[in-house]
C-alpha cells in the first residue's frame, strides 16, 4: 500500500487511527499494540501477500535469537556464536532474494557459462526491515535492549510508516514509546503536526517529484539521444526529483508516527544545502549512515588505526553502502565514488574548509548531480553515455520530447484561462520546465526543512495543508510508489 494512494489516505490510515486510539481508550494496550502489528501486516501484504511469510519468518528468527543471546553469559562464546549466526542468516537472506541473480550474471559473463536467472521476486523492504533487526542482535549482543516482549518487538520492526523505506531505528528510539502512557493518549497537538508533515510530504512527492520524474524517466530511457543541453537538465531533473521523492517520503513517515503520537527520527535533513560530501552524508539517509558507522565503521576499527587504515574503513563502508542500495554495478560504482571523494575531503579537509561557501557548495552539488547520473543510469555504459553527451555531445536546443514532459494539467489550465500566459508560453516553448525547475532548486537551496523549527498550529499552516493535502490528492490519477521502495 503505498502512502500517495486513496486507499491509503481515505480508507486505511484513517481506520487505523480509531482503532489503535479507541483501544487505547478502553485501556486495552497491549490489544492496541497487537492492533497497529496487524494493520501494518496488511499494509505490507497489500504489496504482495507472499512478501508476509517472508518478514514474519524473520521476525520470529531474530527475536528467537536475541532471546537466547540473553540467556546466555555476555561476552561467552556461545553468544557470540549466537550473534554470528544472526547476521550470517540475515545477510543470507538479503543475499539470496536481492543479489543471487546478479552473482548469476556476472558468473556468466565472465565465464562464460549460461547458469539461467532464477528471476527472484524481492520482497519490499527487505534491506530495511533485516538491518534493523541486525541492529538488534548486535544491540542485544551488548546488553543494549533488555528483554523485551514479542508484541514490542514485532511492533519495532514492522510499524508501517518506517516499515518498508525506512528511516532504519534502533531498539532504544522506539520501544520505549510503546509503553509511555502519555503516547496512548490522543494529542490533538501531534495530530495536527502529523497531518501537517504528512500533507508536505504528499506535496513534495505527489506535485513535484512526480511531475520532476518523468522528465528524468524519458531521459534515462534512451540517453544515446540526448543532447549536451537535454543530458543536464535530465540530470539536474532527476537530482531534484529523488530529492523530493525521498523527502516527501520521510515527511510522511514522520507525519504518520506523529498521528499516533510516536517519534520517528530524522533521516532527512536539507542535503543539497551540504556544502562537502562529509557533510552530504551527515544530512542525507541519516540512519542509514549512522547504522554503518555503528555497525561496520568503527567494528572495523573507525579511525584508530592510522590514516591508511581510516581511509580503507571508509571506503568500505561507501563500497557497500553502494551495494546496499542494489545490485547493480552503477550502485557499486556510485558507493566507490563517494567513498573516494570522503577519503579526498579527509586528506584535504583543512585547505577545503577555508574554501568560500559559495564555492564549496557548487563543487559539492556538481559532483552530486554526476553522481547521481552513475546511481540512475540503466547501466555503467548508459552512464558514460551521458557523461560524454555533457562534455562532448552535440550542441542544440532542448528536446521537444523534454518539454512535452512537462506540459501538466496546472500550467495548461492557467494558460487557457490567462490569455497572455499562452503568448508567453508560445515564444519560450520550455517555460513550463524552467518554472519548476527553478521552484524546486528556491525550495532545496532556501527553504527551511520540516524540522528545522517547532511546530506551532497556525491558520496560515491549516489552509496550506488544505491546499496541499487538496491538490495532491485531486492530482492522484496514477499510483507511482517512491524511489526508495525499490532499496
Amino acid at each position: 500500500m503505498l502512502f500517495n494512494s486513496y486507499v491509503f489516505i481515505l480508507f486505511f490510515l484513517p481506520l487505523t487511527l480509531v482503532l489503535y486510539y479507541g483501544l487505547n481508550r478502553r485501556a486495552h494496550f497491549e490489544l492496541a499494540k497487537i492492533a497497529l502489528i496487524l494493520m501494518s501486516i496488511w499494509f505490507y501484504a497489500y504489496f504482495h501477500w507472499s512478501y508476509v511469510f517472508i518478514l514474519l519468518a524473520s521476525i520470529l528468527a531474530n527475536y528467537a535469537l536475541s532471546v537466547w543471546m540473553l540467556r546466555k553469559a555476555q561476552g561467552s562464546r556461545f553468544r557470540r556464536g549466537l550473534l554470528t549466526a544472526g547476521i550470517v542468516l540475515n545477510l543470507s537472506v538479503i543475499a539470496y532474494y536481492k543479489y543471487l541473480d546478479f552473482f548469476i550474471g556476472n558468473i556468466n559473463y565472465v565465464f562464460g557459462r549460461q547458469i539461467p536467472f532464477l528471476n527472484i521476486l524481492m520482497p519490499l523492504g527487505i534491506s530495511f526491515f533485516t538491518f534493523q533487526q541486525i541492529s538488534w542482535l548486535v544491540d542485544s549482543y551488548r546488553g543494549e535492549t533488555g528483554p523485551q516482549s514479542f508484541t514490542d518487538y514485532g511492533l519495532f520492526v514492522v510499524f508501517f510508516p518506517q516499515l518498508v523505506a525506512g528511516p532504519i531505528v534502533s531498539c532504544h528510539e522506539m520501544v520505549p514509546q510503546f509503553s509511555e502512557p502519555e503516547r496512548k493518549k490522543f494529542s490533538h497537538g501531534e495530530m495536527a503536526r502529523g497531518i501537517y508533515l504528512f500533507s508536505v510530504g504528499l506535496f513534495k512527492k505527489v506535485i513535484l517529484a512526480d511531475t520532476l520524474g518523468a522528465g528524468a524517466d524519458w531521459g534515462f530511457a534512451a540517453p544515446g539521444s540526448l543532447s549536451c543541453a537535454d543530458t543536464i537538465l535530465v540530470a539536474l531533473i532527476y537530482t531534484l526529483q529523488l530529492y523530493f521523492d525521498f523527502s516527501g517520503y520521510c515527511d510522511m513517515a514522520c507525519g504518520i508516527a506523529a498521528m499516533f503520537h510516536l517519534e520517528l527520527p530524522i533521516n532527512f535533513n536539507s542535503p543539497y544545502k551540504a556544502v562537502s560530501v562529509a557533510d552530504f552524508w551527515n544530512r542525507w539517509h541519516m540512519s542509514l549512515t549512522r547504522f554503518l558507522t555503528k555497525y561496520v565503521y568503527i567494528p572495523l576499527g573507525g579511525s584508530r588505526g592510522g590514516r591508511g587504515r581510516t581511509f580503507c574503513n571508509i571506503f568500505i563502508v561507501f563500497l557497500l553502502s553502494g551495494l546496499w542500495h542494489g545490485a547493480s554495478w552503477t550502485y557499486i560504482l556510485w558507493g566507490i565514488l563517494h567513498g573516494t571523494a570522503q577519503v579526498l575531503y579527509r586528506v584535504f579537509a583543512k585547505i577545503w574548509d577555508r574554501v568560500p561557501k559559495v564555492i564549496s557548495w557548487a563543487a559539492t552539488f556538481l559532483f552530486l548531480t554526476l553522481s547521481w547520473i552513475v546511481f540512475r543510469a540503466e547501466s555503467v555504459a548508459d552512464a558514460l553515455v551521458m557523461f560524454r553527451n555533457i562534455f562532448t555531445g552535440r550542441t542544440g536546443g532542448i528536446s521537444s520530447g523534454l518539454l512535452q514532459c512537462f506540459d501538466v494539467l496546472e500550467f495548461t489550465y492557467l494558460e487557457e484561462h490567462i490569455g497572455f500566459l499562452g503568448n508567453i508560453v508560445n515564444r519560450i516553448p520550455s517555460l513550463h520546465l524552467w518554472i519548476l525547475v527553478a521552484v524546486s532548486l528556491g525550495i532545496v537551496l532556501f527553504g527551511k526543512n520540516c524540522y528545522e523549527k517547532k511546530f506551532t498550529p497556525t491558520l496560515s499552516k491549516a489552509l496550506g495543508c488544505i491546499v496541499m493535502l487538496t491538490w495532491s490528492v485531486l492530482s492522484l490519477s496514477g499510483l507511482s510508489s517512491f524511489l526508495y521502495f525499490n532499496f
